[in-house]
């Protein structure tokens, strides 16, 4: 496939440069194409889900599909046994914005060379999030960009919690699955999001700048874990039933 362009460059306050952003294009296959056996099981995944409307389910779809940094955080409570609250965690907050704004360039990019309609595309099933549907159908979908964000946070959470590794990183992944779920993504497009988040989180660590914020965010923690209270229980039951009933 012919390149349009050169990445974008990464902005200014994030922790790549053209030189040290991976390029998504290079190190990932092409999207499914037609009539193959990968499109045959995002067929399946959409369809599938499309059942789950109205559901436990799929308000935690809907919840994940909210990337504020509120509501991201509280994402991983669960997982990391106590709230995580924005509010109390600017150290944190901070990092994960920076995060953020590395990766939008190897989003854009990717999603721009590819630019893979989405499931809904062409019919009128649901999505869990109907008010965003003319905006999604005009972006690409391959990779997801929920997912990147979804699964560099819970990597970068695993290694700030060690001792939670195991359920962050299962978080990360129904994170993940929930953009699925939603009915806004192709389950190839999340599954590329992995690799891709785990690419530009790999990339940042050679930056200085982020090991010095990672080592600050990871005292404050320490702190806030002190204090923080409990996550709520029913919340946490939901998640678990998610992760139990994988859409892949």
């Amino acid at each position: 496939m012919a390149r349009t362009s050169a990445p974008a460059k990464a902005p200014d306050a994030g922790y790549l440069t053209p030189a040290t952003q991976p390029d998504a294009t290079q190190y990932l296959p092409p999207p499914p194409q037609a009539g193959s056996a990968r499109q045959a099981a995002d067929d399946h995944a959409f369809q599938s889900t499309r059942g789950l409307k109205g559901g436990a389910r799929w308000a935690l779809a809907t919840s994940d599909a909210d990337l504020s940094m509120e509501s991201l955080l509280r994402s991983y409570s669960c997982a990391a046994g106590f709230t995580l609250d924005a509010r109390k965690a600017p150290r944190l907050v901070a990092l994960i914005a920076r995060m953020d704004a590395s990766e939008r360039a190897t989003t854009r990019y990717a999603k721009s060379t590819w630019h893979r309609p989405r499931p809904f595309v062409g019919n009128d099933q649901p999505i869990c999030t109907e008010s965003d549907r003319a905006h999604l159908a005009t972006s690409g979908a391959y990779p997801s960009g929920h997912t990147i964000l979804g699964w560099s946070t819970a990597l970068v959470l695993a290694e700030l919690l060690p001792d939670r590794s195991t359920d962050i990183l299962q978080r990360g992944r129904v994170f993940g699955e929930s953009r699925i779920v939603c009915g806004v993504h192709w389950a190839s497009d999340v599954l590329e999001g992995y690799v891709t988040g785990s690419a530009d989180i790999a990339a940042m660590h050679g930056n200085p700048a982020f090991r010095a914020d990672l080592d600050a965010a990871r005292t404050e923690l320490e702190g806030l874990r002190q204090a923080a209270s409990r996550p709520n229980a029913q919340a946490c039951a939901i998640e678990h039933d998610a992760a139990a009933h994988s859409p892949l």
